[in-house]
């Protein structure tokens, strides 16, 4: 008989789900959202990073104060300007839907009580809104003394120059949507910038070609440039719309409102261009606070240049408004430095001998930083706090800010220190229980 052959058994290759160690889920779990972390106050070298790019940027904007106050004579007939490109055009652009809604949320923000409770905290001195035309003007004017007042200063270019981007200003105050001039986009480029800006007139741009430009800007230009045409085109624009259109629909118009959210990509240029401008005029009104403020809810902003928006808008001057941007950022959670919360306790110890009635904006500012930050201030900082409660109080919001202050730790303290002084339990080991020696139980006898 033959021998049976034997044959091997041929073992699958991938093995089954079951052997291994751990079935993988399908469904997959999403990773925590950054608010549902545990939260840790930032380290004291990201802190020390924060205040140097403070100093810095109020360095940069008091050397730019100078500089405006005595500009710099340029030569700009020696320029060169590309007149005429093989591409005429470009970045199309579709425009906005005709659907797309015009009312925003912030409208419901706007009580018409509140707004002119807060004008009593504007300044009455405030000059008006400088734009780009009036820095080239008073530059042009400089230098040269026969230029007359009554007429829009030329700069001294060569007249195609001229004639072309006038044309190209024209096209720019009735553009809606397609195909911008090419030579649009070479202006950030180009080393008197301003000077062709100004030929083309922004302030008659139509809101979608200021969309357009500030796309354009913000993408090609350095933090020093953006901060400029945030600062003399975009705010005056962007405040004279709102000013023009309080009594017809107000709001902003939609286009303008997506422009500001578009310019936050660059947010130190933001800061600098728009925000600080605009408190520091004294006169920003409820309506502007606003609506600048849903932008910098919905928009993210890093945790550094929010750190340096706080620091300086506590150490301005209060106009009334300032507050509601405050608590803006103050709702985003932050983990601020120390430094920004003792200049924010500084900002609110400053009306303990104020003697006019705060708005209710301002208390409700102060309950939501003490809400956010109770365990990080120290103790004689809500010791002041206490003080300054006696002097500004409401009915309403003064309670919880006492409620919040009592029942906190101070900085530097732990959460479980007061579990310390608790008495210590007698009992050290477990119970040991003798198996043998376990008393009788009587049982019932049976009948």
């Amino acid at each position: 008989m033959g021998k049976k052959r034997s044959r091997e058994r041929t073992l699958n290759p991938h093995p089954f789900l079951a052997e291994q160690p751990t079935a993988v889920s399908k469904n997959r779990t999403k990773p925590p959202k950054r608010h549902q972390q545990q939260e840790h106050m930032i380290s004291n070298s990201l802190s020390d990073k924060i205040l140097k790019e403070a100093f810095k940027q109020h360095k940069e904007i008091v050397d730019e104060e100078n500089e405006e106050q005595n500009p710099a004579i340029l030569n700009l007939s020696a320029v060169q300007f590309p007149l005429h490109d093989e591409e005429e055009d470009i970045d199309d652009f579709a425009g906005f839907s005709e659907t797309q809604s015009q009312f925003n949320d912030y409208e419901d923000q706007i009580n018409e009580e509140d707004e002119n409770l807060l004008e009593a905290f504007l300044s009455k001195d405030a000059g008006p809104q400088r734009t780009i035309g009036d820095v080239v003007a008073a530059r042009i004017k400089e230098q040269d003394a026969t230029v007359s007042s009554e007429v829009r200063p030329m700069p001294k270019l060569d007249n195609n120059v001229i004639e072309h981007y006038k044309t190209m200003g024209k096209l720019l105050s009735t553009y809606t949507k397609g195909m911008l001039p090419k030579g649009f986009k070479h202006i950030p480029a180009m080393a008197c910038w301003e000077e062709i800006l100004y030929l083309t007139e922004p302030e008659k741009w139509s809101p979608c070609a200021v969309y357009q430009a500030t796309r354009i800007f913000a993408s090609n230009m350095n933090r020093k440039k953006a901060e400029k045409f945030y600062k003399f085109v975009l705010l005056p624009r962007v405040r004279e719309d709102i000013r023009k259109h309080k009594r017809l629909h107000k709001r902003l118009h939609s286009e303008l409102y997506q422009t500001l959210k578009k310019a936050l990509y660059k947010p130190a240029a933001f800061n600098k261009g728009i925000l600080f401008p605009l408190f520091k005029s004294g006169n920003c009104n409820l309506r502007e606070a606003v609506i600048l403020g849903s932008v910098i809810q919905k928009m993210s902003i890093p945790l550094a240049h929010s750190s340096l928006a706080l620091l300086r808008l506590a150490e301005m001057d209060y106009c009334g408004t300032t507050s509601y941007i405050i608590k803006i950022f103050i709702d985003k959670k932050y983990a601020l430095p120390y430094r920004v919360l003792d200049a924010l306790v500084g900002h609110f110890m400053r009306f303990l001998e104020d003697s006019r009635v705060m708005p209710v904006i301002w208390h409700q500012t102060l309950l939501a930083f003490i809400q956010r930050y109770k365990h990080e201030l120290r103790k004689e900082d809500k010791e002041n706090l206490n003080t300054l409660m006696q002097q500004q109080r409401h009915y309403l919001v003064t309670p919880e800010i006492l409620r919040e202050l009592n029942n906190s730790r101070n900085r530097g303290e732990k959460e479980d220190e007061n579990m310390l002084c608790s008495p210590v339990s007698v009992i050290n080991k477990t119970i040991e229980e003798d198996r043998f020696d376990i008393p009788e139980v009587p049982m019932e006898e049976d009948d």
